[in-house]
Parts: C-alpha cells; sequence; structure tokens
C-alpha cells in the first residue's frame, strides 16, 4: 500500500492543491517553494515523533495570503492488503483497497485553535476518530535534512547487535560464547594493567578528595578510569563504528561518509523490519545528497530506490538525482499567485511522455531546470556563453532568479517546452531568423519566423491579431527569390512577425548572433578584439570555432557589454527577470 495522492487547503503556502504519488517519487522545487511543508502535512498525520500535543495548529499554520480559519490535509492510500493494517483499522478500506486519513484545523472567532482527525473508505465518508491510534500500524519515517549521525548510531547499535545475533547459527552461538568467556577474562587482566600506569592510577586522586568532602557516602567509592567496566556486555555496548583501512582503525570522518553511514543504517533497519510485516512505514528523506560528490549522488538515488522497502518520498536539490530519477515519479512543487502548486498535479504520466519524447533523459546540465524558475532557451553553446555574460554585466543575477540558460542544439524547442510546460516552468526563446533555400526548388524561406509561428500555434492561447496576421502573410514567408534583398513588403511582414511573436515570449535576431551584433552598440568593441578591416571578416571569424571564438572574445572584454542594456539583444534576458520577480509578487 502507499500514498497516492495528497489533498492540502489551506495550509501555510498551499492554498489548494492536489498532489499525486508513486511508490517511489522524487519531490523537487526551489528553496521556499513548500516541500518541507509538504512533507509536514503528511508527519501531522504519519509521523509518531509529532506528539499529539503539536497537532494543534498555531497562526502561521494557517494560510496566509487570504483570510482563512481553516485547515484541510486529506492523504488517500491504495492497495491496502497489509494483513496488520486490516486487523487493525480494516473496517475503513473500501472493497477497491482505498483508505483516507484527513487532518482538520480551525481557528475560532475567539482565536481559539482546535483540530480533528477523520479517516474513512471514501473522501466524502470520514469519521472522526479520538487519535492517531493507528500508527501502530501505519506511520512514516522522518529523516531530515540536519541529521546527525552518532547520536543515531547511539540509539540503533544495540538493535543493529541484537538483530545480528537472531541470525546466527546454533553452532556460531557456541563459538562467540566461547569468545565472550576470553573477552571477559581479557577485561581483567587489561583494567589491571592500566592501573598500574602510574598517571591513569594517580589521574582522579584530585577528583575523589573533592568527592569525600561534599559527601561521607563516597567513603567506600572512588572513581577509576577502566576500558567501560568488567561486564562483557558492558564493554560490547561502548562499541563504536571506524573505518578499517589497512588493518588499522580511523574515527568515522568526512561529513559525506557519515551521510551514507546514516542512510545505510535506517535502509538496513527498514529492510530488516519488512521481513516481519507488523507494520506499514513510508520513508520520507530530505536531501539525501548533503555532502556527496556528483557521482555518489546519482549512485545513491538508485541505492535508495532499489533498497527501501515499501513507499519513499525524497526531497531534493540534486540535479544528478532528478537526471536519474524515473520522470512519471517525479513532483515538482511551483509558486504561482502566492500559492504552491505541484506541475501536473504531481506525478504524471504527461511529464514522462515529455521526456520519452524527448528522445533521450535528461543530463545533468538540463536537469537543472527542474529547479528553475524561467529557462531561457537559445539555439547553441555561443549563445549560451553570451547571454551568461550579458547578465552578469546588465546585472540580472541568474542564479539569485532561478533563471537557467539552455541551448537545444539541434535537437530543437518544442521537445523542451513539453518538458518544461509539463513542469510548469515559464520560459523565453530567441532564435536566429534563418532563410533556408526550400529543397529541390528555386526560391527560400523563412524558416526562422516559421518556426516561431510553429511555436505559437502549437503553444500559446489564440490571439486574434496574430492569428490574422497569419492568415494573411504567411505565404509571404515561403517564397523569395533573392535573401539578400528583400523587398519591402517581405521586410515589412517579417517586422510586423517579430513584433508579435515577441508578444509570445519568441524572440527573433534580425538574423543571427554575429549578425545581430555587428549592428549593436559593442560594434567598436568587436573591431578592436578581431582587429579586421569589415563587417564580413569580423563575422566570419566569430563564426569560425563559434564557442570557442565567443569564450575568447568575452574573457578580454567582460565588463563591456552594458551598452547593450537597452538592445534588442537584451529583451529576452529582461524579460526572464520579469518572470521570475512576478512569480513572487505574486502577479504570475
Amino acid at each position: 500500500m502507499h500514498i497516492s495522492k495528497v489533498y492540502i487547503e489551506g495550509f501555510r503556502n498551499f492554498k489548494c492543491a492536489n498532489i499525486n504519488f508513486n511508490e517511489k517519487s522524487l519531490v523537487i522545487g526551489a528553496n521556499d517553494v513548500g516541500k518541507s511543508n509538504l512533507i509536514y502535512s503528511m508527519r501531522l498525520l504519519l509521523d509518531k515523533k509529532i506528539s499529539e500535543a503539536d497537532l494543534e495548529p498555531k497562526d502561521s499554520d494557517f494560510y496566509i495570503h487570504s483570510k482563512t480559519h481553516n485547515i484541510f490535509i486529506l492523504l488517500k492510500f491504495i492497495d491496502v492488503t497489509e494483513d496488520c493494517v486490516l486487523g487493525k483499522i480494516g473496517k475503513y478500506v473500501s472493497e477497491k483497497g482505498e483508505l483516507y486519513l484527513a487532518y482538520k484545523g480551525v481557528r475560532k472567532e475567539t482565536g481559539e485553535k482546535d483540530y480533528q482527525l477523520l479517516i474513512g473508505h471514501t473522501e466524502t465518508d470520514l469519521q472522526e476518530i479520538e487519535s492517531r491510534y493507528y500508527l501502530r500500524v501505519l506511520n512514516m519515517d522522518y529523516i531530515e535534512s540536519s541529521r546527525e549521525l552518532f547520536s543515531y548510531i547511539r540509539k540503533e547499535k544495540k538493535n543493529l547487535l541484537l538483530e545480528a545475533k537472531k541470525q546466527r547459527l546454533e553452532e556460531v552461538t557456541e563459538k562467540d560464547e566461547k569468545i565472550t568467556r576470553k573477552i571477559e577474562k581479557s577485561i581483567d587482566i587489561l583494567n589491571e594493567r592500566l592501573s598500574q600506569l602510574s598517571y591513569i592510577n594517580s589521574a582522579t586522586d584530585n577528583l575523589n578528595k573533592e568527592l569525600m568532602n561534599l559527601s561521607i557516602h563516597h567513603i567506600n567509592n572512588s572513581i577509576k578510569f577502566d576500558v567501560g567496566g568488567t561486564d562483557v556486555n558492558d564493554f560490547i555496548n561502548n562499541l563504536e563504528l571506524v573505518s578499517r583501512i589497512n588493518e588499522k582503525s580511523l574515527a568515522i570522518g568526512g561529513d559525506g561518509r557519515n551521510n551514507q553511514i546514516y542512510l545505510a543504517l535506517r535502509t538496513l533497519k527498514n529492510r530488516i523490519e519488512d521481513e516481519v510485516p507488523l507494520e506499514v512505514t513510508i520513508s520520507c528523506i530530505e536531501e539525501p545528497e548533503a555532502h556527496l560528490h556528483p557521482h555518489q549522488q546519482r549512485r545513491l538515488s538508485k541505492y535508495l530506490v532499489e533498497s527501501l522497502g515499501g513507499q519513499a518520498i525524497i526531497t531534493s536539490h540534486s540535479p544528478q538525482i532528478a537526471s536519474e530519477f524515473s520522470p512519471s515519479s517525479i513532483v515538482r512543487l511551483n509558486y504561482q499567485d502566492n500559492a504552491t502548486l505541484a506541475a501536473n498535479d504531481g506525478c504524471s504520466e504527461l511529464t514522462e511522455q515529455s521526456l520519452v519524447n524527448f528522445g533521450f533523459r535528461l543530463n545533468v546540465i538540463s536537469s537543472e531546470v527542474f529547479y528553475s524558475n524561467v529557462v531561457f532557451l537559445v539555439e547553441g553553446p555561443s549563445e549560451v556563453l553570451f547571454y551568461k555574460a550579458l547578465a552578469i554585466d546588465l546585472g540580472i543575477d541568474l542564479d539569485k532568479y532561478n533563471i537557467s540558460i539552455l541551448m537545444v542544439d539541434g535537437v530543437g524547442f518544442e521537445p523542451y517546452i513539453d518538458v518544461l510546460n509539463n513542469l510548469d516552468i515559464n520560459w523565453v526563446i530567441r532564435t536566429d531568423n534563418d532563410i533556408f533555400k526550400v529543397p529541390k526548388k528555386d526560391y527560400y524561406q523563412f524558416s526562422g519566423v516559421l518556426r516561431g509561428i510553429k511555436i505559437y500555434q502549437n503553444y500559446w492561447e489564440r490571439n486574434s491579431e496574430m492569428d490574422k496576421l497569419i492568415d494573411e502573410k504567411k505565404e509571404t514567408l515561403i517564397g523569395t527569390n533573392d535573401r539578400e534583398n528583400l523587398t519591402i513588403d517581405e521586410l515589412d511582414t517579417i517586422v510586423r512577425f517579430k513584433r508579435h511573436l515577441m508578444e509570445h515570449d519568441i524572440y527573433l535576431s534580425n538574423r543571427d548572433l554575429e549578425y545581430d551584433l555587428i549592428d549593436s552598440q559593442i560594434r567598436p568593441i568587436l573591431y578592436d578584439y578581431y582587429k579586421e578591416d569589415d563587417d564580413e571578416s569580423i563575422i566570419k571569424a566569430m563564426q569560425k570555432s563559434k564557442a570557442t571564438s565567443m569564450f575568447n572574445f568575452l574573457l578580454t572584454n567582460q565588463g563591456k557589454l552594458s551598452v547593450l542594456k537597452d538592445s534588442y539583444i537584451a529583451d529576452p534576458l529582461w524579460r526572464c527577470k520579469e518572470y521570475a520577480e512576478d512569480l513572487y509578487n505574486g502577479s504570475n
């Protein structure tokens, strides 16, 4: 069984949201978008560590951006077949194997706050219950992002040892008992030899004198150093985890390694408990990638999905984990109109299909868009280099605004747009205004404008003025006899289309980036850098090994691009910034 849907209304930054989950789900999104609040909404109903007293809502738990005095959280479980659950709360499970748990919070006019817990086999037939008594058979194991390895080891190491003891064969147990008796004798010998060391014997003399001054009952007691008691069980209980390298023991060190040990211990515990299904435990892990380098992040993603029994919900900021996770199991949270929503209502076949149509799984570079507020799509690597440099000189901090610049590089814009739309991510396009020869024909077509029109028709709501222009002038775009000497009508048609496409976040260059730059305010800078005599020579120099040429140009001219601030070349960057700001101003 697993949670298939969470419905949240009036809780923190959730105004009204449906979020679907799979058995293994990854929750992603920008900082402060509500990932932890989503998890906490489930924890209210499922986490034993949240006490009954903590269930009473606080003022800060109610949705802040509109007047509301009610919170409603509903969890839907499907495939409920486990005997332990059916034995405890089976009367609330439907014939289809569905179960609903709900939390209602209310803030009265007097300021008093109260809550209700509900359970039922449909979302419209819920009965109030007094407590979360079902936690004995249905609960959540929540692993927070700030985790403490050593306190957890102290808590769980006895269980690890006891479980290992249970699995011993009879002959192994007899052998262990013989070794235990030898250890007991060795401990006595070790303590005796330690007491013979002068500094250990005398180190506690002053402490014992002070204790005698405090109370007479210390007269027959004294404090000494030893190896942790003479009882072998005491000795074993004081064992510590260490790393063994070349037969030498080292204290467990780096945070990354500690994190892996911690998660491995929790997974092992989960797996052991699954062997005896006395309860159903949903695992929830926040930011498992902490302190791990990219290769280990990707491996960790696979390990957790494969090793954790039952449902697992993971939150992450890692593109490496996102790129390795099943696309149909990704929940992307985003912020719209002062409220958090899930793209496509969470886990969705639409998201998976858009990635399948993409032709390949997202790599680490492009999977960063999972966390973006806006994605600026450009043609190739030279445009990426240029616009990142231009953003710096214009004072547009791409990382601050969660703006990603991504090249389509031969794949085409539409597969990217499909993915972005299914993740509810805003996008802006800049494309070349190509004029290509029609195969086996003697005329050219305005390929760049036609590309923009196709994107508009596939992804934007109809605009009467734009549609009228397409009906009247599209034929003009399909045939021209001279690409270098366009007619007045052709030039006017291109200008009109460019203006309308820009209103739909599709920006066309005058020709391509290199020609646009030579016609811009940085023309003197280009002449100074390339040391050529005419425009065409500079353009050829820029187009030769385009990315390398652009990189080298920017290396020596970063800081000089701000002259383009009011140029149409900079317009798509300003639009990206506007989108990002609107998300947090509540206007998008």
